[in-house]
């Protein structure tokens, strides 16, 4: 991997942080209405992944679809007005964060939990029987790991060998309950069991999941069949906008860490102590997010970083302004 590469998925990166940050402030000043789940923490593994797509490739994803759905070159202004509910959006404002569609760009998503699975699996079945040298990829949570459909669909995959990529985006959390209370053995070891060969990343280094993505789809490309990867990362919230977080307070070692800052709450109203297990649930996972991680590797060149992020901004703020301009609405 060349350094250039590296700058381009970082401000793909970016653009998808900035992109779900303004999403958040139109869904704080209720102009997108519903439940929101951002992709915030995932960035890493969405860019070494769908950076690494050709024209032609097929991808399903879950109901965090913002960031895959950036980074593939969608665009923008029809995803937020589609947030919007609007009917000039993507899917004509009626499908929501949830369940976007780009038939150009052969994407799916769906907030049905492991319906990625089957609609990757199709996908690559249809290209396959095309007789296409394209690959189809799988975006989904551990939780789904659990899920019949999942596991059917790495059988087929396996059994018919399929181009999919299968990517598990593990943080630990399947909603509000702990993984290990409910999942047993290693996901690597159930992918293998169905003969499809996995690899285990840190999901928040976007180098590493470039490589790794890189060798699989290396194989993919060359009737390699379906593989796994097993992603690492840390959600910037909780499952949805608006979460507490309250349930990472569970964690023995992460009570240690906010003990202290909890006591000079004491007697505070409820909304006051959960506004402040936010902002140190933040300050925790900052060490985990790989927008930080990949900053600092790139930090011998800082010009260029702010640079980077002055553009990004400004795009951003461009897509904002038109999606708002065309739905009839005020940026407040």
């Amino acid at each position: 991997m060349v350094e250039a590469e590296v700058w381009q998925l970082y401000r793909d990166m970016l653009r998808s942080r900035l992109f779900e940050e303004a999403v958040t402030d139109l869904w704080e000043k209720g102009k997108i209405s519903g439940e929101m789940h951002l992709g915030t923490g995932e960035e890493a593994i969405i860019a070494g992944v769908v950076s690494q797509l050709e024209e032609g490739d097929a991808m399903a994803v879950d109901h965090r679809g913002t960031p895959p759905f950036i980074m593939r070159g969608i665009d923008p202004v029809l995803i937020l007005l589609e947030f919007l509910g609007h009917s000039m959006g993507l899917c004509n404002g009626k499908g929501g964060h949830m369940h976007l569609f780009s038939k150009e760009h052969l994407a799916a998503s769906s907030g049905i939990v492991g319906s990625s699975g089957p609609a990757a699996t199709g996908f690559a079945l249809a290209l396959k029987y095309q007789k296409q040298k394209k690959i189809a990829v799988a975006f989904f949570g551990e939780g789904a790991m659990n899920q019949g459909m999942m596991l059917e669909s790495m059988n087929l995959a396996s059994v018919w060998n399929l181009p999919v990529l299968f990517v598990c985006k593990d943080n630990d959390w399947a909603v509000s309950t702990v993984t290990n209370n409910v999942t047993g053995g290693k996901l690597i070891d159930r992918a293998k069991s169905f003969g499809i060969e996995g690899y285990e990343v840190d999901g928040t280094d976007v180098e590493a999941v470039w490589k790794v993505v890189n060798e699989a789809i290396s194989k993919m490309r060359n009737n390699g069949g379906p593989q796994f990867i097993h992603a690492h990362c840390v959600h910037k919230e909780g499952h949805f906008l608006g979460d507490p977080l309250l349930r990472y307070y569970r964690d023995p070692n992460m009570l240690a860490e906010v003990a202290d800052s909890l006591k000079e709450y004491s007697g505070e109203s409820l909304n006051e102590v959960l506004l402040l297990l936010r902002k140190i649930g933040g300050q925790l996972k900052k060490k985990f997010d790989p927008i930080v991680f990949t900053q600092k590797k790139l930090k011998t060149d800082a010009d260029r970083l702010i640079q980077i992020e002055e553009e990004v901004n400004k795009e951003i703020k461009q897509i904002v302004n038109k999606a708002l301009d065309i739905g009839g609405m005020k940026n407040d």
